[in-house]
């Protein structure tokens, strides 16, 4: 009976030592630590190098060296998000969007997975995360500009798809955002959704795309020709300020739709006419080409602090995009 009991209690004390040694929350916690960098490498002229190892590449932390404890070159399956502004002003252009998001859809494999937003007064998820193309063409289809109701909550989509559905899954994902880069009635703030960013290793792609109202902007004399191509007196003061307002509110969004996508080692496209089939191409290219490479970094104190990331690769001549840096989750 002793003996019995002695190796119950042995076998009893394994399992707890197992657990304590190995549970899913201790597995998540160190894992978490690893920051995760897409990286993608090119020549001068924008052609994609393949095989480099883990030996042509450097990571910096402001500045430290660190080691690569993560690397990947294998083709992993894509998790993308089209995000498509709905709201009014995109009205001229949003079948051609359509149309170049179903080409989207056709580059994608069995193995990879899409899921489609619409943004106007809100959020709308027209499809969760699938492999199923047909409910991706479905979802697409039902992309609608809401009648009599106004907004654009540009930062609130992109903020729930990162923070909401990308934010537990590993590998190569992207956020594609179609929109003419205003935004209107978010309740999440500009830097806010930089932050979330920072912290996040999801690709950001923005492509901008021109409204009938946007391509009257032409960088000549405002005083030549007004909206839609009318002519209107020289020296109207009023118009003159309107026109400005509005060329200041354009310049504005394409900056910070080019932030999102610098800080995020993504790309910033402009569009003049909503036909994306060859942006998109690109894109999914990139995605299935690029290197994923990871390290643990030092024991931060200051929580929540912004670290810069730089990645360098030895040999010549080579054009290196990457996040440029990551904010240390509190």
């Amino acid at each position: 009976m002793f003996r019995r009991g002695l190796i119950l209690f042995f076998l009893c004390s394994l399992s707890a030592i197992g657990r304590a040694q190995g549970t899913p929350d201790d597995t998540i916690k160190i894992d978490t630590r690893l920051v995760s960098v897409p990286v993608v490498v090119s020549d001068r002229n924008g052609r994609y190098i393949p095989n480099l190892t883990r030996d042509d590449f450097t990571i910096l932390q402001d500045g430290v060296p660190q080691r690569i404890d993560f690397f990947a070159t294998n083709e992993e399956p894509l998790t993308v998000a089209l995000l498509i502004d709905t709201s009014q002003s995109t009205r001229p252009v949003l079948d051609d969007i359509k149309d170049s998001a179903r080409s989207l859809v056709k580059l994608l494999r069995p193995s990879d997975r899409a899921m489609i937003v619409a943004f106007d007064y809100t959020t709308h998820v027209l499809c969760p995360l699938t492999s199923d193309t047909r409910e991706l063409r479905k979802a697409i289809d039902h992309a609608e500009i809401p009648r009599g109701i106004v907004g654009t909550t540009l930062r609130e989509a992109a903020y729930q798809t990162v923070e909401n559905t990308f934010r537990p899954i590993k590998g190569r994902k992207a956020v594609i955002i179609l929109t003419d880069g205003k935004d209107f009635g978010s309740r999440i703030a500009a830097d806010d959704l930089l932050h979330s960013l920072e912290e996040s290793d999801t690709m950001v792609y923005s492509v901008m795309f021109q409204t009938d109202e946007r391509n009257s902007f032409r960088r000549t004399t405002f005083s030549e020709r007004g909206i839609y191509g009318r002519r209107f007196p020289p020296r109207n003061p009023a118009t003159l300020r309107r026109i400005e307002r509005m060329a200041q509110m354009n310049r504005k969004a394409e900056e910070y739709l080019r932030q999102m996508a610098d800080l995020t080692a993504g790309r910033f496209y402009a569009s003049t006419d909503g036909r994306l089939k060859e942006v998109f191409e690109s894109i999914i290219k990139e995605l299935r080409l690029q290197y994923r490479l990871g390290f643990y970094p030092p024991e931060d104190k200051a929580q929540g602090a912004f670290h810069e990331i730089k990645v360098k690769v030895t040999r010549p001549e080579m054009v290196v995009r990457a996040r440029n840096g990551y904010r240390a989750e509190n």
